[in-house]
């Protein structure tokens, strides 16, 4: 069957939403969860897109939908057309914000409250006030939420990664050392002596191996002839420094942010490494900031982690 010819002005727009969210979730189901409607609604839309487009936009694979040729070509646009809008809503705000606005973050799960905090803390100080929103989740879900523009910035520990099929560009904020830190339990005078051959004397707790930091410090410490005790893997980095500070293990964290954590946490730092560095980045939707608040955040990082 010939596909119509259609009218620009014909397009329906709220249609080619509802599709481009059903393709980034890979089912009618999670779009459903995504865009708080029900499933009616979804296939109905779909269908009405599909009559409008002259042909079948997805095939069922299992109990997930695959993109067919069509749907892959649309797809592609719809990405450019929804990044297009994000991008004249941006520039619309001029160099200001309005009384009140919503900035809408997603942070890492594995990135430290602390630096968290010090990159928000300017674009909390914009004049005129911001509304800020914080979700906290794994980067990919972070990143497909992005996507569909559910967030303004993912504050992350590592960049996008070119395998996901998102439109997105990573900006380094900066990158530090890591340092490790000891309770008062531990006599940390005595481990700053003999560091790093102390970290074998006493019990380790270490980011998850899903962080990126991760691997670094377990191939630091075989460079450095070490073979140690590993008291926990822990993924929630507040968690970490709050076991380490209870005196369960030394710790690692961002050597730029020491002072802050031993006087939050009441530990010491025992040592410090430049071999190890944790890098930290802003994901957006666009390549170059206009988000007057996302851009004091970026700032911010270059300057927490300058010569750090």
């Amino acid at each position: 069957m010939d596909r119509p010819v259609l009218n620009p002005d014909q397009l329906n727009f709220h249609h080619l939403r509802y599709f481009w969210v059903v393709a980034r979730e890979g089912s009618i189901s999670r779009a459903c969860a995504r865009l708080h409607v029900s499933q009616p609604t979804i296939s109905g839309q779909l269908r009405a897109l599909e009559q409008s487009l002259g042909g079948a936009l997805f095939t069922r694979r299992g109990r997930n939908l695959q993109l067919t040729t069509l749907g892959e070509l649309v797809a592609r646009h719809a990405d450019g057309i929804f990044a297009l809008g994000r991008e004249l809503t941006q520039s619309l705000q001029g160099n200001g914000f309005e009384q009140g606005q919503r900035l809408t973050i997603g942070i890492s799960d594995r990135v430290p409250k602390l630096v968290a905090y010090r990159l928000l803390e300017p674009a909390l100080a914009i004049a005129g006030g911001v509304r800020l929103t914080c979700i906290e989740d794994t980067p990919i879900r972070l990143f497909a939420e992005l996507a569909i523009q559910g967030l303004d910035v993912v504050l992350s520990d590592e960049p996008l990664s070119p395998s996901l099929d998102v439109r997105a560009y990573s900006h380094l904020l900066g990158e530090s050392g890591v340092a490790f830190f000891a309770a008062k339990c531990f006599k940390p005078a005595a481990l700053r002596r003999d560091f790093p051959a102390s970290l074998a004397t006493v019990p380790l707790l270490l980011p998850h191996e899903s962080a990126a930091i991760r691997q670094q410090i377990a191939g630091w410490l075989v460079d450095q002839g070490l073979t140690v005790r590993i008291a926990g893997e822990i993924q929630d980095t507040a968690l970490l420094k709050v076991l380490g500070q209870a005196g369960v293990g030394v710790f690692p964290a961002p050597a730029a942010i020491s002072d802050a954590i031993a006087d939050q946490f009441a530990v010491e730092e025992i040592g410090r490494t430049d071999l190890v560095r944790e890098r930290f980045y802003a994901v957006t939707a666009e390549r170059r900031i206009t988000n007057p608040a996302v851009a004091a955040l970026t700032k911010a990082g270059r300057r927490i982690f300058e010569r750090k």
